[in-house]
């Protein structure tokens, strides 16, 4: 878990910030809203700096990988509205803490201390290991005022991928299903299209999008032949599109695997390796990753995760069916349900999650809605296993990061 550093104000409460500080650390937030399926592996992160009378000098946010960070793109953005001058003794207010180390780009901390900045207001301290509070000591060395903590809890939803990556070596794991009001995803057929409507689909292409990659199983290729990319809204850019192919026997035509965008594909069975790779190599990649049982059993989905976490993947959406989501479900490797509810009853069909019952209602995973809101005619549900931030704690305050600013 990151700490605070030493010495530095940790605020989680808005009342004690003036109103512009509220008012300039939301826009830092929504900028940062911008970079989502953008920024991958990298945060999203949004930066305003305004002069000590409240007025906005610059603005922006992080762009894709390699190129500036928030904090670059709103000094240039300041330098040439206002000047070199107006920096001196302005605020910074960022939602994540400036990087201090040279990675692709120089650090962040050292470009607001040369640019004269006076205080720094950051959401969050940066996991990352070579930052974790170095960029705000290195501010505070230099005479900076620097406070922590106000917009906390939006800062860490916005970048629960990264920190999960970094923290816990493995993505944020969402599982997202579409269902009918009895809770069924399909006929007993296995016909699906559509349960859901227009605006719930494209809803959910929202959040492919801001997914580092997206995963299905076999056995949804099968049924639905799925291309799991984003469609049916703007993408600067497409997910990894991930498939659990325990076999190997994936035919070379499925849509998953057409361009555009990079494929990964996990098996159990190592045989199947150089068929594989040969299908299109260099955009489709295959990665032997068997489970206890060896080619014979499944994938080991522990290992996938982890394996993914070191190719950059901050968030995996997974859409798939009951058998792959009731195996996540049962190795606790589910962070968020992603489900839309549709204003219709099928009576029988396949269901959301397949797995053993419990021998008593108190045995039942227990789930806490996040955020409920009406898209189209349908509902989406957003709900987390009970305790799962409080017992991760990633905040850089050591508060429970799901308590609202």
């Amino acid at each position: 878990m990151t700490s605070a550093p030493p010495n530095f104000p940790v605020c989680r409460d808005p009342a004690a910030y003036r109103a512009a500080d509220v008012a300039h650390m939301t826009r830092a937030l929504d900028l940062a809203d911008q970079a989502i399926g953008l920024t991958e592996p990298n945060p999203r992160v949004g930066c305003v700096i305004a002069a000590p009378d409240g007025r906005v000098l610059g603005e922006g946010h992080t762009q894709r990988a390699g190129g500036p960070h928030a904090e670059v793109m709103a000094l240039r953005a300041a330098r040439a509205a206002a000047g070199e001058a107006a920096l001196r003794g302005a605020t910074a207010y960022v939602s994540l803490e400036p990087c201090a180390h040279h990675g692709r780009t120089p650090p962040c901390a050292d470009a607001l201390r040369d640019a004269g900045i006076g205080r720094v207001v950051a959401a969050l301290c940066d996991p990352y290991p070579q930052v974790a509070g170095q960029g705000l000591a290195r501010l505070a060395a230099a005479g900076v005022q620097v406070e922590l903590g106000l917009g906390a809890a939006r800062a860490l939803e916005q970048n629960l991928g990264f920190f999960s990556r970094v923290q816990r070596q493995r993505p944020w794991v969402r599982v997202k299903v579409a269902a009918s009001l009895d809770g069924f995803t399909a006929l007993p057929d296995g016909r699906s299209q559509w349960i859901t409507g227009a605006a719930a689909r494209a809803d959910g292409h929202a959040w492919r999008l801001r997914a580092g990659a997206v995963l299905t199983g076999r056995g949804t290729l099968r049924d639905d032949d799925p291309r799991l990319d984003v469609r049916l809204v703007p993408a600067p850019r497409q997910p990894l599109r991930v498939l659990l192919d325990s076999r190997g026997t994936v035919s070379a035509e499925a849509r998953l695997l057409q361009p555009p965008g990079e494929v990964r594909i996990y098996t159990a069975d190592a045989a199947a390796l150089p068929r594989l790779n040969a299908l299109d190599p260099g955009r489709i990649q295959a990665v032997a990753q068997p489970g206890p049982d060896g080619p014979a059993g499944r994938v080991d989905l522990a290992a996938v995760l982890t394996d993914l976490a070191r190719h950059g993947v901050n968030e995996l959406h997974v859409e798939a069916g009951r058998t792959l989501n009731g195996a996540l479900l049962a190795a606790d490797l589910v962070d968020e349900w992603l489900l839309y509810l549709a204003p219709t009853l099928l009576g029988q069909g396949r269901g959301l999650v397949d797995f053993g019952p419990p021998a008593q209602l108190a045995d039942a995973p227990r789930l806490t809605f996040h955020r409920l809101d009406r898209v189209g005619e349908d509902l989406r549900l957003l709900a987390r296993p009970q305790g799962r931030l409080a017992r991760w704690r990633p905040d850089a305050a050591g508060d429970d990061p799901a308590t609202p600013t």
